[in-house]
């Protein structure tokens, strides 16, 4: 089941990937060791209306760790792809029986999120810590094994007691998250994402900035990195795991960097 559109700029990945002989790990790709084995993962998505969600799609779509991907959201996403199905729901906060059948997943990849600014205190704990501790325990009971990640941001505030409210309504939301019973469960603390090219829903800003990213990657490696970095990055942490429940910007491109594999 698609929807509407064919996504843009997604490179026929999968037979350089399947020439490897055997399984994964018997070669090495660019100097890299190749996964060690071959995992199908049955992944949900949500906030792939959004930048971020929808690079995580794409990498998801041309990743062959990944057969089929659920896309949850408040409307249609507007894709049409072999692996994607998707359940639209209206009321995200309170999906209740929308979600019953949703079942047997390997992780769940939230990228759903708004920005603090404009907004009063109420609405943005609803829309931040409520909403997505709601849909994380609607899903729970029919995936216990399932590997929740959770897109937070640089400058959380774990202690929950710091100066800016945004930080502690992140910072709780994580919190809360780890307390919930996934079979595991990790936030990502990204900085600056360089959005991905030829996706639709990179914010307009963007264009004004673009021109910086690579000056601030030679001169920061280590905290500049694009959205196929974070998606990359989940794709690897839900397959493998990680040492850390809280990745900041390094870890992020450390743990995904296996992955980059499977980048033209």
């Amino acid at each position: 089941m698609g929807s509407r559109v064919v996504h843009p700029n997604i490179p026929n990945l999968l037979g350089d990937v399947f020439k490897l002989k055997g399984s994964f790990g018997e070669e090495k790709m660019d100097g890299r060791k190749s996964l060690i084995t071959f995992t199908h993962m049955k992944v949900i998505i949500t906030g792939v209306t959004g930048m971020v969600g929808e690079g995580v799609m794409h990498e998801c779509m041309i990743s062959p760790l990944v057969d089929k991907i659920l896309v949850i959201g408040r409307r249609s996403s507007g894709i049409q792809h072999p692996k994607v199905e998707e359940i639209i729901l209206p009321v995200f906060d309170d999906p209740g029986i929308a979600l019953e059948q949703v079942t047997g997943f390997d992780a769940c990849f939230f990228c759903l999120g708004v920005s603090s600014v404009g907004m009063s205190r109420t609405d943005y704990e609803k829309m931040t810590h409520n909403l997505t501790l709601s849909f994380a325990r609607s899903i729970l009971p029919n995936n216990p094994g399932l590997c929740f990640c959770y897109i937070s941001g640089a400058g959380t505030d774990s202690s929950e007691k710091g100066r800016l409210h945004w930080a502690r309504v992140k910072g709780k939301t994580e919190n809360e998250i780890f307390k919930i019973g996934f079979k595991s469960a990790y936030a990502f603390r990204p900085g600056y994402m360089h959005p991905t090219p030829g996706l639709k829903n990179t914010n307009k800003y963007y264009k004004y900035i673009t021109w910086m990213y690579p000056i601030a990657k030679s001169l920061f490696p280590k905290q500049f990195m694009t959205l196929a970095d974070m998606g990359r990055s989940m794709i690897g942490v839900a397959k493998d795991g990680y040492e850390k429940r809280v990745l900041e910007a390094p870890d992020i491109l450390e743990s995904g960097k296996d992955l980059s594999i499977y980048k033209k």
